[in-house]
């Protein structure tokens, strides 16, 4: 299969990761910056006496606590997605971790403050503990809620860019049809284009949530299945399972670095490393050139 040059949308695609960290820091910092300014004015205001370096104390703390906290909000909704067929399955899990994630945010954020004011010689005081506790969560859950709704959207953005894979083979007279047993090829749709992939192709498969990234010549493309559903379809002479997220090409390795925990690195022709657990080593160190191992 000839490659297609990469479309801009493609490009953005590759570099991703860090414009997605950018993100939350550079929202984290204006958020900050921001808070600090108002909270200011409010006593400037009023005329009332502020150390300069009490407004910033009290948005940061809030800021950088939240931004400690996306890796964990990133990985709850990657477990329990609210796609539509999974919203109502999991969208009872969100009342409970939106109240996990308030407390985690105002216990880290008042003993940030509270370290910051012993370095002051000051003292910093909560309020009412239960009373606060309501306060700040009423206005945690909004910022929940946005973050939730953010990172959804986005990951849907994402998969359109991205394209979706599906199990498919073709017939004699061109059309299309699902493959029940094992696929030869898959098919993906991004962006109004359509084009098929060889199952040999694929250089390994990571779970991710309702889907199973299928990559080869550094994209990714989702397949909605479990892992352990892709595996049973995929052809055994050729891929084999070395993680509990991660299913290898045999033909892409080039070598397994063991691990003192009993675990190895699998090290590919691309120069990507993947896990492999001590539970699949052994029968991996089966099915490779035992030189591969290093």
């Amino acid at each position: 299969m000839q490659a297609a040059p990469p479309t801009p949308a493609e490009s953005y695609l590759a570099h991703r990761r860090p414009f997605e960290v950018w993100y939350w820091v550079v929202s984290c910092c204006l958020s900050a910056l921001g808070g600090s300014y108002a909270k200011w004015a409010d006593y400037q205001r009023l005329g009332l006496a502020l150390d300069w370096w009490k407004p910033l104390t009290w948005s940061w703390s809030s800021a950088l606590l939240q931004l400690a906290l996306v890796p964990a909000l990133l990985w709850f909704t990657r477990r329990w997605p609210l796609h539509l067929d999974t919203w109502r399955r999991n969208l009872g899990w969100y009342l409970p971790a939106s109240v996990a994630w308030s407390v985690l945010h105002v216990a880290g954020m008042v003993a940030f403050r509270k370290m910051v004011y012993l370095t002051q010689g000051a003292s910093y005081k909560f309020g009412d503990w239960p009373a606060e506790v309501l306060y700040e969560y009423s206005k945690d859950v909004r910022t929940f809620i946005g973050m939730v709704l953010l990172i959804h959207g986005y990951r849907l953005l994402v998969l359109r860019l991205q394209g979706e894979a599906s199990v498919l083979d073709v017939l004699d007279n061109g059309h299309a049809v699902e493959q029940v047993d094992r696929p030869e090829r898959f098919l993906v749709r991004t962006l109004g284009r359509e084009f098929l992939i060889a199952a040999a192709d694929v250089e390994w498969l990571q779970s991710s949530g309702n889907y199973v990234n299928l990559h080869l010549g550094g994209r990714a493309y989702p397949l909605r299945s479990t892992i352990a559903g892709i595996e049973a379809k995929l052809d055994p002479a050729r891929f084999l399972r070395i993680h509990r997220s991660y299913i290898v090409n045999l033909d892409q390795i080039v070598s397994i670095e063991p691990l003192d925990s009993g675990d190895a690195r699998v090290h590919l022709k691309d120069g990507q490393s993947l896990p492999c657990s001590r539970r699949w080593r052994q029968l991996l160190r089966e099915r490779v050139d035992p030189v591969a191992e290093t």
